[in-house]
């Protein structure tokens, strides 16, 4: 029945299928390889412009924007372990997906910061002063102390030191991860949640640059860090430690606050569902009522019309009768 209704009426059902773990791994790999690749680029090309903190803001918020775009409707747009973590403690992913997703974050990550270690030309490191090409990536290196970029633009006469710096990081992290959770809520119904998150990406470097170069992203603090090759004892490399544990903390009190204060209760979704059921009983009773009255109107036309050839022998009847009695 359903089907000769959906053949009657041109409608075509269509079975919707959720994307494998496959496919999400590898929308996943895209979305952060594309995202490092701006970002990272970005910085490790810096002496050669003069964008600053407003360029990488901007590059990490058009790439997110367009990787969302893209491939947001198979994995969620994640590309941030942050960001799978707090999805984990909301309730929208399983662990086993949450630490895929971070290895696949991790792979696209390092392969950005890979394909731009590879491109970049040896006559420029001479041209910058660079001995090689890990001295270029120390600019994309999140760091604190004598690594934070107020150390390096106020010449050693200012920085932040390591809890500044991880207060900056949780704050700003889970302000991240909880516009993602709030714009991607399906309760919001808005399409520009792509958008909301990009500019949220770039509010938050503006703020955080000039302490610890914008972490919030694990992934590609890793990435940098790997090719910066600076782990020796005051080496930026061991100062990753930070840019792990900040943003996951910050993405866990965002999830909590979520689930505390923003997520549907199962009572809630009871009075939903029943409201709408109420809802659909009414449309039936009005439909029902209208068509009601259409059928008594067509059952008195047909009375009418069975009436009417029944009424004109009496007539002819009436003028025989007169002619008997003249007679």
């Amino acid at each position: 029945m359903s089907q000769d209704l959906a053949a009657t009426s041109g409608v075509t059902e269509v079975e919707e299928r959720s994307p494998s773990l496959l496919s999400r791994l590898l929308a996943e790999t895209f979305g952060t390889f594309l995202l490092t690749l701006v970002i990272v680029g970005v910085l490790v090309y810096s002496p050669l412009n003069t964008v600053g903190g407003l360029g990488v803001a901007l590059g990490g918020a058009f790439a997110y924007i367009a990787g969302a775009a893209t491939v947001g409707r198979v994995s969620g747009a994640h590309f941030n372990p942050a960001i799978s973590l707090g999805s984990w403690l909301s309730g929208r992913i399983t662990v086993s997906a949450m630490f895929s997703y971070w290895g696949a974050q991790l792979v696209g990550a390092i392969l950005a910061a890979a394909v731009l270690f590879a491109t970049v030309p040896q006559p420029l490191l001479t041209l910058l002063g660079k001995e090689n090409t890990s001295d270029a990536f120390d600019a994309a290196v999140n760091g604190f102390a004598t690594h934070s970029p107020l150390y390096l633009q106020t010449q050693g006469q200012a920085q932040f030191d390591w809890l500044p710096a991880l207060l900056v990081e949780v704050i700003i992290s889970a302000i991240l991860v909880g516009v993602y959770l709030g714009v991607n809520d399906r309760r919001s119904r808005i399409s520009y949640a792509p958008i909301a998150v990009g500019s949220a990406i770039a509010a938050l470097t503006l703020v955080s640059w000039f302490v610890t170069n914008a972490g919030m992203n694990p992934a590609r603090s890793t990435a940098a860090a790997l090719f910066a090759n600076n782990w020796g004892g005051d080496g930026s490399g061991r100062q990753l430690w930070l840019f792990w544990l900040a943003p996951l903390v910050g993405a866990a009190l965002a999830a909590l606050f979520y689930r505390a204060f923003a997520s549907v209760e199962p009572e809630e979704l009871e009075l939903d569902e029943a409201d709408e059921d109420e809802d659909d009983d009414e449309a039936t009773e009005v439909v029902a009522e209208e068509s009601a009255p259409a059928a008594a109107t067509d059952e008195s036309a047909e009375k009418t019309a069975e009436a009417e050839p029944a009424a004109e022998p009496e007539k002819t009847a009436e003028p025989e009768k007169k002619s008997d009695d003249k007679a």
